[in-house]
């Protein structure tokens, strides 16, 4: 049985919600992505290997991604929202903004954070993601067009860009998507009840 496998660095402190209690998450992973999953507590690894033969049956792919996106700090909970069809990962390293400076990186991250977190609270709102700021990584769940403006608003800010000016892009956004829903729902309605 021709077998495939991936490591995934995953940090010391994120192992435990990895594992869950007794196990639980490991097991959900396994269970509904149809992989095996290998947690080396020592040296960090997370090893999921999976049958080529079967690959029908599994979704190494979606295994991968919630056990990154657990590695870069979001509960396990919200990383099996991946297992939605449309839903995917996307991660940003802010050292590409910040260098190594650590005192930029600890700014950058303020700044995506907001004053109790209103920053990303609200780009998570306006965008319908989820979020997580961890280590010198921010990670994004959501749909392949929300998370694309959801990752430019991030930039935006990691770049050095105004709040102001980052949700002012948001909102348009968001009008934009409310508009083509309402177009949408318009163009669905027997002719003779639409209002245009």
């Amino acid at each position: 049985m021709m077998a495939a496998e991936q490591t995934i660095k995953v940090p010391h402190e994120r192992i435990g919600a990895l594992v869950g209690k007794e196990g639980a998450v490991k097991a959900e992973i396994e269970h509904r992505c149809g992989v095996l999953l290998e947690i080396d507590g020592e040296s960090g690894e997370a090893r999921i290997s999976y049958s080529i033969e079967k690959l029908e049956e599994s979704n190494p792919f979606k295994a991968s991604d919630i056990v990154s996106a657990i590695a870069r700090g979001f509960s396990p909970e919200r990383a099996f929202a991946l297992l939605g069809e449309e839903q995917i990962l996307t991660t940003i390293d802010l050292r590409e903004y910040a260098g190594k400076s650590e005192n930029a990186m600890t700014r950058i991250r303020s700044r995506l954070i907001g004053t109790d977190g209103k920053a990303r609270r609200l780009i998570e709102q306006l965008t319908e993601t989820q979020i997580s700021i961890y280590g010198h990584t921010v990670a994004i769940i959501g749909d392949t067009e929300n998370s694309k403006v959801a990752q430019e608003a991030i930039t935006k800010l990691a770049a050095g860009g105004t709040h102001k000016a980052t949700y002012n892009l948001l909102q348009k956004y968001r009008s934009k998507q409310k508009l083509e829903k309402l177009q949408l729902w318009e163009s669905q309605k027997p002719p003779e009840e639409r209002n245009y």
